[in-house]
């Protein structure tokens, strides 16, 4: 049987983890998940801990001591699931702006062998965005462009945090060399493996903007962005990526 881990970082989340979490339990495929929780004041890994009760076995939960970051959540994440022997590695939010129900189709294009990295798209075959205000549309839309122009990386949504791996993928790629924190770890991820020779596909989602709780969005992430796409490009020039 092929192992699917669907990881959740998270921080602050205690409004929607639960439903998050049974939704995943409700796919097919018989999906596990792990929370990589960032020592959350209001209490998400008490209810994450709560949840898991109800679906013995499937739900894991590392608690981290402070707020390090997407990043290295996600990537104590794949370690973790590589280690456990996982084969296919997914990436989810937990605020329920990526709908669970679209995990299925991530997980069929790499089980059908029609890509190795699955990418669920905001941006193509048109915008699907829901309850954006049209300023962080246009910042997210724009920074796809400039990122494309300058690494070349043929993704439309560049940033896009829903995603699958095959393990083969997180196997080929350094993940100790990873260093992007912010949204950019979403970029340099792609570009990574997008260099090895790994195929890429979008899958078109419907994003919903989170209703409880509050965006991590913030200028250090948007500046992280702008400079690591050009770090990448240069790195990748000289062979040093």
């Amino acid at each position: 049987m092929c192992k699917v881990l669907v990881i959740i970082p998270t921080y602050n989340e205690a409004k929607n983890v639960a439903l998050a979490l049974k939704r995943v339990m409700e796919q097919p495929y018989n999906l596990n998940a792990l929370v990589v929780d960032d020592g959350s004041p209001d209490g998400t890994a008490n209810i994450v801990r709560q949840t898991q009760l109800e679906y013995p076995g499937r739900i894991e939960l590392l608690e981290r001591s402070g707020k390090l970051g997407l990043g290295t959540a996600y990537l104590t994440g794949f370690a973790h699931a590589l280690k456990h022997e996982y084969q296919i590695i997914c990436e989810m939010d937990a605020d329920l702006s990526h709908n669970p129900d679209d995990l299925p189709r991530l997980i069929k294009a790499i089980r059908t062998d029609q890509c190795d990295l699955a990418i669920g798209s905001r941006y193509i075959h048109g915008v699907r965005v829901v309850d954006w205000p049209l300023g962080r549309l246009i910042l997210s839309y724009g920074a796809g462009w400039y990122t494309r122009i300058v690494t070349r990386l043929p993704v439309r949504d560049v940033t896009a945090g829903f995603v699958a791996y095959h393990r083969r993928v997180l196997e080929s790629v350094n993940l100790g060399a990873v260093r992007s924190n912010g949204y950019s770890f979403q970029v340099e991820m792609k570009y990574r493996a997008w260099k090895k020779g790994f195929r890429l596909t979008e899958i078109p989602i419907v994003f919903t903007e989170r209703t409880e709780g509050q965006s991590k969005m913030s200028q250090d992430i948007v500046r992280e962005a702008a400079f690591k796409v050009w770090e990448l490009r240069f790195r990748s020039l000289f062979g040093k990526l």
